[in-house]
């Protein structure tokens, strides 16, 4: 939620609330009569008009951008690179064939359409 939003929210609330604090105590011995039931009728209609305003107000498409994620994997010295290979077909796969589904990494092979989970091997 935008701040301009929060704000909105915070002074309809205020209207609203003095609002209805004007139509009570316009009841009252000492109340101000018709005069606070016009100014508490003003302010609710106001407060709520303003949180109508707020809650159907479309996001400017200038303040959002696309959010691109870049995993960063940081081998050891001692990593020696080799092709990878479909485990059901035993055809070569690239990296693009490899891709992150959930925060694993997962294999489709193009040749034989087998989608697994890539696994690391213990290194003891």
């Amino acid at each position: 939620m935008s701040a301009g939003k929060i704000i909105g929210y915070i002074f309809a609330g205020i209207l609203i609330f003095f609002g209805v604090l004007f139509i009570w105590g316009s009841g009252g011995a000492e109340g101000g009569g018709i005069a606070w039931v016009l100014s508490g009728v003003i302010g609710v209609s106001l407060g709520s008009g303003i949180i109508w305003l707020v809650s159907h107000s479309q996001p400017s498409s200038a303040g959002q951008a696309s959010q691109n994620i870049t995993l960063n994997i940081d081998l050891p010295a001692d990593v020696k690179m080799k092709q990878f290979k479909c485990s059901n077909c035993g055809n070569p796969i690239s990296k693009n064939d490899i891709t992150m589904i959930a925060g694993a990494p997962t294999v489709n092979c193009p040749y034989c359409g087998q989608i697994y989970q890539l696994t690391e091997e213990p290194k003891w």
